[in-house]
């Protein structure tokens, strides 16, 4: 049976680390992803929340054009795309799609669906598009969508989301973590015993 998948891009399907170069040449710091441990990152860097903002207005289409993929992401959302269906869903603006796309192309990577909801808020998106699961790095948009839309939602582990969770939020440390996870889940013995 194929489920469909909703999933974030940024921090997720690419690496949680795309910002931190951007961040280090234009501010001129020496950060690592270990410091950001606030998703708002005027919490945690000396930067007032003015000038990241404008900051990241003006650099954001080129983060998001040189951002690497996460270990490991391709290699599963290339086998999930014939056994799925994946929505990819972010907050980035819509004015980024032609950004975003090209990114897929460039890492070749295939989907079924691209929605750019310019707001964190996800939750009437996933309902919208009725995904039976949810790939995220926000710890707030994982636990709202799990308990809104009473689905399982896996949340990639990185500095900034370390608060703990409800059960239906699962953390993973790897892309090949994830995809065990969706095997004993959504497995054929599964499938079989639903039937």
């Amino acid at each position: 049976m194929q489920r469909r998948f909703g999933i974030d891009i940024d921090g997720t399907v690419t690496c949680p680390t795309s910002l931190v170069p951007f961040i280090n040449e234009s501010f001129n710091l020496n950060i690592t992803l270990d410091d950001l441990t606030e998703y708002e990152l005027n919490r945690c860097l000396d930067i007032p929340e003015e000038a990241l903002y404008q900051w990241f207005v003006e650099t954001e289409p080129k983060i998001y054009a040189q951002s690497p993929i996460a270990s490991g992401a391709q290699k599963v959302l290339k086998k999930w795309v014939n056994e799925h269906e994946l929505y990819f869903i972010s907050a980035r603006g819509n004015a980024l799609l032609d950004v975003t796309e090209t990114w897929f192309q460039q890492h070749n990577l295939d989907y079924h669906h691209i929605e750019l909801i310019g707001t964190h808020d996800k939750v009437s998106t996933a309902k919208k598009h009725e995904v039976d699961l949810f790939f995220e790095d926000k710890h707030d948009n994982a636990v709202a969508i799990s308990e809104e839309l009473s689905i399982p939602v896996i949340l990639f582990d990185t500095p900034y989301n370390r608060k703990p969770s409800p059960k239906d939020v699962i953390r993973v440390y790897s892309w090949q973590e994830a995809e065990q996870w969706v095997k004993n889940m959504f497995g054929r013995n599964k499938i079989k015993k639903e039937a």
